[in-house]
């Protein structure tokens, strides 16, 4: 199921590939430093064959964000889900998240999804704000899904 998702580059300083077992530290670093509860790295590893996890490489080839995707098959239906996302908090607001996600979505739509989910912080307006403005609409409310706050499921259709 691994299809290589080629490097696009922009005029932002960053580029978009395939996440290499080579960027897992440096993946870590970035969850380690966004997020209170983060995943260890064999959690990471356990994504590195996935096509839905991809990497923003600076132009230093540092590691500026990254996303973890997959497809899965729910009640019947192949069903893209965004994992993880992140950014770099030195790198925040300059377009990495955008790109990121611009990139997943058709990824996850070649591997058969036809809609993408994803689980948000209640309190995390900027991340609700970049979802919406990819057309992903609140679901639901999942209470105590990160044990100190709910969650907000949202679902994204794909063309």
């Amino acid at each position: 199921m691994t299809t290589p998702v080629p490097t696009s580059h922009d005029d932002s300083g960053f580029s978009i590939r395939s996440a290499e077992r080579a960027d897992l530290l440096a993946v870590v670093r970035i969850e380690n430093a966004s997020f209170a509860q983060p995943w260890p790295y064999d959690a990471f590893e356990r994504f590195v064959e996935e096509p839905g996890f991809l990497v923003a490489v600076g132009g230093q080839g540092e590691i500026t964000g990254y996303v973890v995707a997959d497809v899965t098959r729910n009640y019947g239906r192949d069903l893209g889900h965004i994992k993880d996302i992140a950014v770099h908090p030195d790198r925040r607001g300059g377009g990495v998240g955008s790109a990121l996600l611009s990139q997943v979505l058709p990824v996850l739509a070649a591997h058969g999804a036809d809609s993408v989910k994803l689980e948000v912080r209640e309190s995390n307006d900027g991340a609700k704000r970049l979802y919406r403005k990819f057309g992903f609409e609140g679901l639901r409310r999942v209470p105590g899904y990160y044990n100190d706050e709910d969650a907000i499921v949202m679902l994204r259709k794909l063309e």
